[in-house]
């Protein structure tokens, strides 16, 4: 396994680890799995702090590192801070910037954001599988019911979903953690979920999603990189780019996505 060059892209080292973890021993896949669900933290992170992580000592981190083709930690966290960079600075730095840059007035605020939608959305059409998106709304059409889970700027999403399968009478269920109520007994085997989650990724929405694959539920993941944690869960992966303005970005694929998927399995379901 260590001949093999180093990925040259993060999408090319998560299909290495996917390809490779069947046979790592179980100290590299321990550090395959915390690299998989926490791919924000590596531009950031120490050696050290992955490796405590993941529980394993450096020493094996750094094995890790070396069996997917890296001279050592160094060049894999060099790869992810020039290919993959997600921190996304809060709101009061965002709107300092747009009022350090003149943004100027709402109409013309409006006007950019109009703009970074259309963009995504040229974007989206380009970028969307055709085959995933048959296949993700086949199973939803055959779900016994349809689970929707999306924090924080996904929940937008994860509501409306609700909202419309509801009135397309499809047995629909929305875990919101409202109350810090747990209702991940509720997916069952034959159910599916969809979640949603964007960088920097929430942890809930990941573990319901594998909590769900664990139970025997197929799962839909509309994300935004195929460097998501949320790959190891599911093949069925709906990727999306959304263009920003002023480090604010649109929703307007997302949306549009999730549109084309209540339609979609809605009509499926009435034939």
């Amino acid at each position: 396994m260590d001949a093999s060059p180093a990925p040259a892209t993060v999408e090319e080292l998560m299909d290495r680890m996917l390809d490779i973890s069947g046979d790592l021993p179980k100290r590299l896949r321990q550090c395959a799995d915390f690299v998989a669900a926490n791919p924000d933290r590596i531009a950031v992170s120490t050696v050290a702090e992955m490796a405590e992580g993941a529980g394993v000592k450096p020493s094996a981190f750094m094995r890790f590192c070396q069996v997917l083709g890296f001279s050592g930690y160094s060049q894999m966290q060099r790869l992810f801070r020039e290919n993959y960079s997600q921190n996304w600075p809060d709101y009061s730095t965002r709107l300092e910037k747009l009022r350090e840059s003149g943004a100027g007035s709402p109409s013309a605020l409006l006007a950019e954001f109009i703009e970074a939608g259309r963009h995504s959305l040229e974007n989206l059409v380009k970028t969307i599988d055709p085959r995933t998106l048959d296949a993700a709304i086949k199973m939803l059409a055959e779900a016994q019911m349809v689970h929707i889970v999306g924090m924080r700027r996904a929940f937008s999403v994860a509501a409306y979903l609700a909202y419309a399968f509801e009135k397309m009478d499809v047995p629909t269920m929305l875990h919101d953690s409202v109350g810090k109520l747990d209702s991940r007994h509720a997916i069952r085997r034959g159910d599916a979920v969809i979640a949603i989650t964007f960088a920097p990724y929430t942890h809930e929405t990941v573990e319901l999603a594998d909590v769900a694959r664990r139970a025997g539920a197929g799962v839909v993941a509309i994300t935004d990189s195929l460097a998501s944690p949320l790959r190891p869960v599911t093949p069925l992966l709906l990727t999306i780019s959304e263009a920003d303005f002023g480090d604010f970005r649109s929703l307007s694929a997302t949306l549009s996505l999730a549109m084309a998927l209540v339609v979609s399995v809605g009509t499926i379901r009435r034939a």
